[in-house]
C-alpha cells in the first residue's frame, strides 16, 4: 500500500516552490492512490471569511420580506439564487457600539471598526487609536499556526492609517476590517500582484529575490520552475486527481497571465517586494482577480482566514460602468429620491453580483467528494442598514457555505431585534475549533439557530 501524500506537499523548483491543493491521495487513508475507496471521507478544513461593503444598503431592496424555506431572493440578492441551498439570509442583527454612544458624528468609522470586534472605537483622530480584537484575528490566534499565512486581509481601494476620515476618528478606523488587537489595525492588501507574490513564492522561505525578479523580468510563470516535480508527483495520482492538479496548475498560470496584463512594463524595481505595483484600471477587473486569489489561497490551504473590503467604509467611487456618476457615499443620502434609490439598488446589485461570483468559485473547487464551499462559512454584508439613516440595526447580511455540515443553510432567519452581530461571529468562531472564545465585543451569546 502507499502511503498519502502530506497535506503540506510543495511543488518545488530552483528556488521557488508552490502550494497545491487538497487531493485525495493527501488523506485516503490506506489504499493506493490510484484508487482510493468510494466512501473514502476526506476530512477537509473549514475556512473562514469575511466580505464588507460600505455605506450601507437600499433594504427594501434587499430584505426578503419572509422568514423560513420559501423565501422569495429580492431583486439585490437574485444573483444568489442559484446558490439558495448554500446560503443564509439573516436578518434583525445589530451592533450597537458603532452608535455614537456618547460620541456623536462618525457613523461611517465607527461600522467599519466595530463590524468584526463587536467594540466602541475611541474617537480620535490621533495616534492613540483603540479598538477591538476582531473575529478573523481571534480565529487566526486559534489556527493560524497550521498554515502559512494565519490570515488574509485584502481590499480594493487604498487606505492610510493616520489623519481624520469621519467626523474626528481618525482614518484607520475607516479603513480596516481586521484587528490584530485593539490598538492594532491591520491595513489591507489592494495589489493583486503582490498578493500572488505574497502568496506563491515570494518570500526568502520558498523563493529567492533574485529567481523572483528575473521570473517577473522575463514574465515567466511560477510553473515554469516546477514543472518536473509536477510531472513527477502526477505519476503518483489517479485519474481524479490527476485532473484536479492540472485544473489548479491551469488556474495558476490563468491568474498569473491575467496580472500579467495589468503590470507596468517596466520591473526595474521589482526585488523590491513592498514597491507597489499597477492595479487593475476597472473595479470588475480588480474585484474579480482578488477573489480569484482568495479562492487560491484558500483552496491550497495557505490560509483559511480571509477579509475583503470591496472599499473603504465612506467611499465615494462612482460606477460610470453602471451608468452612476455620482459618488457611492453622497448617493447613499438618497433622502428617499426615487432616482437615488434606483441608482443605489444598482450599486447593491453589483456589489452582490461579485459576491455571487466568489460563491460560484468556492462551490466549483472541489475538495474529495465535497467543495470547498461546503467546507467554508463567508459573510457578505455591511455595518450600516439604510445609508440615508445611519442605523446600525437590521444589517443586511448574508452567510454562505455550510462549515463541514454544521450549518443547514437555504433559509432566511430573522432574528429578535437588536440581536447582537458579535453572536454571529462567537457561532462562527465554534466552528474552526475556537469553542473557548466565551465573548466578543458585545456578544451575549451563540445563534443556535444556525442548526436548524
Amino acid at each position: 500500500m502507499s502511503q498519502p501524500i502530506s497535506r503540506r506537499t510543495l511543488l518545488r523548483g530552483i528556488g521557488t516552490s508552490l502550494a497545491l491543493p487538497l487531493l485525495d491521495a493527501m488523506l485516503a487513508p490506506t489504499r493506493g492512490f490510484a484508487a482510493p475507496a468510494p466512501s473514502a471521507t476526506i476530512a477537509a478544513p473549514v475556512r473562514m471569511g469575511f466580505v464588507y461593503v460600505p455605506n450601507g444598503m437600499n433594504m427594501a431592496e434587499f430584505l426578503p420580506t419572509k422568514a423560513g424555506t420559501d423565501f422569495e431572493f429580492t431583486p439585490t440578492l437574485q444573483s444568489l439564487a442559484p446558490f439558495k441551498d448554500d446560503l443564509l439570509v439573516i436578518s434583525g442583527l445589530a451592533h450597537d457600539k458603532a452608535r455614537g454612544n456618547g460620541d456623536g458624528a462618525g457613523d461611517h468609522a465607527r461600522s467599519m471598526a466595530t463590524y468584526l470586534t463587536g467594540c466602541q472605537a475611541k474617537k480620535t483622530k490621533g495616534a492613540d487609536i483603540r479598538g477591538g480584537v476582531s473575529v478573523d484575528q481571534l480565529a487566526a490566534s486559534k489556527i493560524g499556526n497550521v498554515t502559512r499565512f494565519a490570515s488574509l486581509e485584502l481590499g480594493i481601494e487604498g487606505g492610510k492609517m493616520s489623519g481624520e476620515c469621519d467626523s474626528g476618528y481618525s482614518c484607520a478606523y475607516s479603513h480596516s476590517l481586521a484587528w490584530k488587537t485593539a490598538h492594532t489595525p491591520l491595513p489591507a492588501e489592494t495589489d493583486p500582484r503582490q498578493v500572488f507574490e505574497r502568496l506563491f513564492g515570494s518570500d526568502a522561505s520558498n523563493e529567492s529575490a533574485a529567481v523572483r525578479e528575473e521570473r517577473i523580468r522575463r514574465r515567466k510563470s511560477i510553473l515554469d520552475y516546477v514543472q518536473e516535480d509536477a510531472r513527477q508527483l502526477q505519476r503518483q495520482l489517479g485519474t481524479g486527481d490527476t485532473r484536479k492538479l492540472d485544473e489548479y496548475l491551469t488556474g495558476v498560470r490563468e491568474l498569473e497571465a491575467r496580472l500579467q496584463r495589468v503590470a507596468p512594463k517596466d520591473h526595474a524595481a521589482v526585488a523590491a517586494f513592498e514597491t507597489p505595483l499597477k492595479r487593475p484600471d476597472q473595479l470588475p477587473d480588480h474585484l474579480r482577480i482578488m477573489i480569484d486569489l482568495m479562492v487560491l489561497a484558500w483552496q491550497t490551504d495557505t490560509t483559511r482566514i480571509t477579509t475583503l473590503s470591496f472599499a473603504n467604509e465612506g467611499s465615494n467611487r462612482s460606477f460610470p460602468f453602471l451608468e452612476v456618476a455620482e459618488g457611492h457615499h453622497n448617493l447613499s443620502h438618497h433622502g428617499r429620491q426615487p432616482e437615488s434609490l434606483v441608482k443605489i439598488a444598482r450599486v447593491d446589485r453589483f456589489h452582490t453580483e461579485q459576491f455571487a461570483y466568489l460563491v460560484k468559485r468556492l462551490k466549483e473547487t472541489r475538495e474529495g467528494d465535497r467543495t470547498l464551499l461546503d467546507n467554508s462559512m463567508l459573510t457578505f454584508g455591511s455595518g450600516i442598514g439604510d445609508g440615508d439613516r445611519h442605523n446600525h440595526d437590521k444589517l443586511p447580511l448574508v452567510l454562505v457555505g455550510k462549515a463541514g455540515d454544521t450549518i443547514k443553510t437555504g433559509r432566511h432567519i430573522q432574528y429578535r431585534h437588536e440581536t447582537p452581530l458579535a453572536n454571529l461571529w462567537l457561532s462562527m468562531l465554534d466552528r474552526i475549533g475556537a469553542q473557548d472564545v466565551e465573548k466578543l465585543g458585545d456578544s451575549t451569546g451563540r445563534l443556535k439557530e444556525l442548526v436548524g
